[in-house]
Order: C-alpha cells, then structure tokens, then sequence
C-alpha cells in the first residue's frame, strides 16, 4: 500500500483542485475521471485512477488503483491499490434498519444513505480515508434532498479524502456535483447515452451526428474538466454551474436544494478575496447563493453606521462601477451631500443595501449584475424589509431616499423624505432637492460632523465592527499618510494601513499585542511542543475556533502564548483535515 500524495492547490467553496503526487511538483490534479471497465482509452492526466467490480462473491470485492507512480510519495513510488469489501446496503428507503455489513476500510471507504446512519466507524476522529465511495449515488440523486445531505455530510467529515458519487456524473452536470464537493467522476452517464446514438455535452444531450466518431464524448470530458478547473482558480465556478443547470430541471432544483441547505454555514464563505475577483450575478437564482444570504442578514442585524450618522439615513441608487464612490454619478452626488453627519447606503440588487463604509468589502466592491432599471417583487420586498430592519435597529429620525424605489408602504418611527419625486438620480432638479433637503434636515436637527481624517477615522471604525464585532484597537489612534493607503498610527508606530482594493485592514507586527488584549482577532493554537516553520497545516494544530473564513486574519498562539499572526487562505470546513495548507503565516513575534 503506498501514500497517495494530496495537496489543495485551488478553491472556491466546496469546490477544489487537488493536486496528486509531490506536493510540489503534482503530477496530476482533480477534478478528475475514474476510468472503469469498458471505458475507452483515456489520457492519465484527466483519468489517473481505474476502477473495478468482482460480483463473483458476496459481498462483491471492490478495486481502485492509480495509473500513475508519481501520485504515490513514498520512495521508491509505485502503483497504489486499494482493494475491500462492498458490504451490504440496504435501499435509503430503509436507512433505520441496519444490515450489519460494512464496507470498505480506513483507507478506502465504502458509505450509502443507510450505512451513514449506523457505521460507528464515522465517529472516529482520526478516520481520514484515502477514498470515499457514496455507492448508492443513483438512487439518492433521484430523490434530490438526500443525496446532497448525504454529500455535504461526507465532505465536510472528511476534508481531506477524494469523494467519488458513481455513476451520476457527466459533462452536463459534473460543475455542480464540483461545486456540491466531488472530486471523482466517471463515465458511465457518457457511455450510455453514447449507446444510445446521444452525446453528454456541457451544454446538455444532443444527437450525435452520423460524421462524427462514437467516441467523442471523451472530448466533452476534457473540456468540461479545463472548464470546472479553470473557473475554480478564478472564483467563479458558481457562474459555470448556473449557467449550466438550466438545461435540466433537476439540476435546478438540486442547486436550489443546496443554497438552502447552506444558509447560515458561514465556514464556507470568504471574508476577503483578491481584487480581480468577480461575482456575476447573471441570473435570478444568484439571488439564492448563501453569500448574498450573508451579506443581507449582516447588513441589516450587524451594521452600525459611523458615530455621528445614526440620525439622518440617505439611500442612494448603486452604479455600475465598484467601488460606487469611483462612478461619475456618485462623484455627483458627493459634490451635493455639504455634510458627514448623513449615514450613505446605496441601494442595490441584490446585496440589497450597500453601506458608505463597506462599500470596499467583498462582495459589495466585486459584483456585476445586468442593469435595466426595473426593480421585480422580490427585489423590492428586500429592501423594504432591509431598510425597515436597519432603521428601526439604529433608530434613525430621518430616511431621505434619493434611490427611485417607492419606500412609502414601511412604516416606522421617522420621517421619509422623497428628493427623486420621479425625476432621474442625476437630473439638476433632484440633486438641488437632496442637497437642500440635507441642509434643512441637518439645520432642524442640530448635528454635524467631522472631516477629513475624524470622518475617516469612524469610517473606520465602523468598517472594523462589521469585519471583527469590535473596533476596541482603533482607540487613540492617528490616520497619517496618503490617500488611498491610508496608516494607522498609534503611540507613533504603524498598526494598520487600509486596502481599499482588497477591502482589508493590513496589520503590522506591532498591532498584535493590541488586537490581542482587545479581543478584535480570532485565534488559533498550535501543538505545544511543534516548532512552526513556514505556514500553517492541521497537522500543527492544537484548536481552532469555528466560523473561520478564507481570508480571515488570526492571531497564532502557543502555550497559551501570542506568537505571531496569519491569514486563513482555507474555509472553516477544511480545518479539521485539509490536505493543504490552510493559512498563511504573517507575522511572528520572537
């Protein structure tokens, strides 16, 4: 039995590009295809493993190997094989009833619907298999629910194993099984449409035409998997996946099954990306995805605007360019709005409402989504409830809304002022009515408020509550330097510089003691006696807390004591078993 080498070398979500061998140098990477019997000849590189079936005993004998030395790590490398038992599976119809034969080993690991409700083996923390085979995939995938149940509890269990669904796959749907969180498919759906005279394309079956060779679904395979590979280094493997789920109905609602199952898992979202990241909401059913869940429900439970903007709420349409401060229109309306003390939130779909101050953060400053100017029910019914949940939790006394929806129907305890009164955002009317009714308002009130680096200080201030639940370290500090990379200054030492491309405070080694003693940053314990080299892997850790994000900064502990810093580059889901690394080393102290 040799050692399959694995390393996560992409991620987006569920979704991974593992890489197979040295983990330097892998020879071959998931996604990728399980060759069987009677499969044509495929090349290792999208068909590494081989698979077998001896029905010949009972229970049947089952049989995997890889194709290729290098994925085995050990020296000299060799063919690995994992060969076990199938055991015995009742239908999922009778998950209560347990048929008292298990199959697979802690290496290659046999499961259905009914075997993850009673294999004891599943509660051992330190089972970690090589291979783990749903073998009652095409049962369970009929009845929808059940099936991505049965996915989601396997791959969140075992993190760092390669999770194989047989006989569901395809060009046409195999995106989505990647974004559920498999890595292995097989050919079986292909072959048999192709005995059929149709062909598995990514755009759905077709006829294949009389020219063209039975075999050239193998050539949709390898364009599906670049695809699948080359959307999850970007990020985008959702918009793939969207785009393809349409041309079958149960795929849809398999992709709706899934979001709804994830709302509220937040270990499974990004709290900062790279700035050329993009998320196209082309669709309605972009509305569904858990990040949009996330951001609407922090928005609206979470955000507390500036310290001098908690009595005047200004709504404000959204614009096509990000960050919306860059557009022209909103370098207009910033030469009508002559005070600070009103709290700016753009009004947007469908992140909903977009706050001033985080106006920077991931998603709000990375979406696109095609603009007509028409606003359907559901759109609407948002941001009414946004609105009115946001301002009857700061408890604003006045609601000037420049944005074009008619809020008239919230009720609540302040005054709403329409300065659009059916005019364009833009137009001299409207924008001599918000500036003057900002000048009334603030006038009849009796408040102001700061500038420059004072406004921007509880800008900041506010942007730290949302990412951290404390802006405790922002205590008498400075804000020093140039614009846009502006530094945060304390007792005359560098803290903080501020990243508006990758909307992210960047802190400096002198900051860690500080977020420390205020409790801004999570933290992380290393083994007591493990000597930390290079980044950090699970293999050196002692705890960790739950909810971590991609992107996340942690503080690095030891010994209960503070010893450096890092920055998660692994979802929460992942840190109980990545093969990968799961954070970047930042900072160390001593």
């Amino acid at each position: 039995m040799g050692a399959l080498g694995r390393t996560v070398v992409g991620r987006n979500r569920y979704a991974r590009i593992i890489g197979l061998g040295d983990r330097r140098s892998p020879c071959v990477h998931t996604p990728c295809i399980v060759k069987i019997e009677g499969d044509p000849d495929l090349h290792h590189s999208i068909a590494p493993f081989s698979f077998s079936r001896d029905g010949s005993v009972s229970p049947a004998i089952l049989s995997l190997q890889t194709l290729i030395e290098e994925m085995d790590i050990l020296s000299p490398p060799s063919i690995i094989k994992w060969k076990t038992s199938e055991g015995q599976h009742l239908p999922p119809v009778l998950s209560e009833a347990d048929s008292g034969k298990l199959g697979g080993d802690e290496n290659f690991l046999i499961v259905s619907w009914q075997t993850l409700h009673h294999d004891s083996r599943l509660m051992d923390e330190s089972l970690a298999p090589d291979i783990v085979i749903l073998v009652d995939a095409p049962q369970l995938i009929s009845s929808g629910k059940i099936f991505l149940e049965a996915i989601l509890t396997l791959r969140e269990r075992f993190p760092s194993s390669l999770l194989w669904a047989p006989g569901v796959s395809g060009p046409d749907n195999a995106a989505l099984l990647c974004w559920f969180g498999l890595d292995l498919f097989d050919c079986a759906r292909s072959r048999s449409a192709a005995a059929t005279g149709h062909r598995l394309t990514m755009n759905g079956p077709r006829p294949i035409d009389n020219d063209e060779d039975p075999d050239i679904w193998i050539r949709d395979w390898e364009d599906s998997l670049r695809f699948i590979r080359s959307s999850i280094k970007t990020g985008n493997l959702r918009e793939l996946v969207e785009s393809q789920v349409l041309n079958s109905p149960r795929s849809v609602e398999h992709l709706r099954r899934h979001d709804s199952l994830l709302r509220g898992r937040k270990s499974i979202l990004a709290r900062h990306v790279s700035q050329d990241r993009r998320f196209r909401f082309n669709s309605s059913s972009s509305r569904n995805d858990p990040l949009v869940h996330d951001w609407k429900i922090r928005v609206a439970d979470q955000y507390t605007p500036p310290s001098h903007c908690q009595s005047v709420l200004l709504l404000l349409p959204c614009s096509a360019r990000k960050p919306y401060r860059e557009s022209q229109s909103h370098r207009r309306f910033s030469r009508h709005i002559p005070f600070t003390c009103v709290d700016q939130v753009m009004v947007t779909s469908p992140l909903g409402l977009v706050p001033r101050s985080l106006e920077d953060f991931w998603p709000a400053a990375h979406y696109d989504i095609p603009v007509t100017g028409d606003w359907d029910s559901d759109e609407i019914s948002i941001i009414h409830d946004m609105v009115q949940s946001l301002a009857e939790r700061i408890g604003y006394k006045i609601v000037i809304n420049h944005s074009g929806i008619n809020l008239s129907s919230i009720n609540g305890d302040f005054e709403l002022i329409d300065t659009r009164q059916n005019s364009t955002a833009g137009s001299p009317e409207a924008l001599e009515r918000l500036e003057s009714t900002i000048s009334e308002v603030v006038k009849r009130l009796e408040i102001r408020g700061p500038k420059g680096h004072r406004h921007r200080l509880e800008m900041y201030r506010s942007a730290s509550r949302f990412l951290y639940g404390n802006d405790t370290w922002l205590s008498d500090v400075k804000i020093e330097g140039r614009p846009p990379r502006w530094r945060i200054e304390k007792d005359g030492k560098q803290i903080a510089q501020w990243h508006p491309q990758s909307g992210r405070f960047a802190f400096s080694k002198s900051s860690l003691n500080i977020l420390h003693d205020g409790n801004v940053l999570r933290r992380i314990h290393l083994i007591p006696d493990v000597e930390w080299k290079g980044d950090i892997f699970v293999s050196i850790i002692e705890s960790y807390p739950d909810g971590i994000r991609e992107g996340d900064d942690i503080l690095v502990m030891q010994n209960n004591i503070l010893i450096g810093s890092a920055r998660a580059v692994a979802p929460g889901w992942e840190w109980k078993g990545s093969p990968g690394r799961v954070a970047r080393s930042h900072h160390r102290i001593g």
